[in-house]
């Protein structure tokens, strides 16, 4: 069974055009236990993920992607050179994960603000006050207002 959910990327960091560039990505780089456990125990191949680009105004779902490749050790921890080396994780014992994902359609940008006013989405863990978790997710209900709000019918 599908699950959806949410991953977070700024706008200048890792931006939905840059995605579809590459084809795929791996999600690496999380250092928040929860969303850690999200990647590694829950999230499987073809399960559906909102593109979310955080930290721009405003912030906004910019596309749906999906799970192309499930969990396994993030290697940009063990990579003293990276900025998320954590030298407590190496490859036989790694302490973060990631996923890959791969891009599946671009959805009009639906604005933070836009979110809140639908109350359709009211009770969406994005929506929730104080939700910061960057991995996280998202109720099929409210994944479906998502698709519908941009006019796409068949996911």
């Amino acid at each position: 069974m599908v699950k959806y959910w949410l991953m977070k990327s700024e706008l200048d960091g890792y931006p939905w055009n840059q995605l579809v560039t590459d084809g795929s990505t791996h999600w690496d780089g999380v250092r928040n236990y929860q969303a850690r456990n999200i990647m590694r125990d829950e999230m499987k191949l073809g399960d559906l993920v909102l593109f979310y680009h955080s930290n721009c105004k405003p912030p906004h779902i910019a596309g749906i992607a999906k799970v192309c490749k499930e969990s396994y050790g993030d290697f940009t921890s063990w990579d003293s050179n990276s900025k998320y080396y954590d030298e407590k994780s190496n490859p036989e014992e790694p302490r973060w994960f990631m996923v890959d994902i791969e891009p599946i359609i671009k959805t009009r940008e639906i604005g933070l603000p836009e979110m809140r006013e639908n109350p359709m989405l009211e009770g969406m863990p994005l929506l929730r006050k104080g939700s910061r978790l960057s991995v996280q997710p998202v109720p099929e209900k409210y994944f479906k207002v998502i698709c519908n709000l941009s006019g796409i019918k068949n996911l």
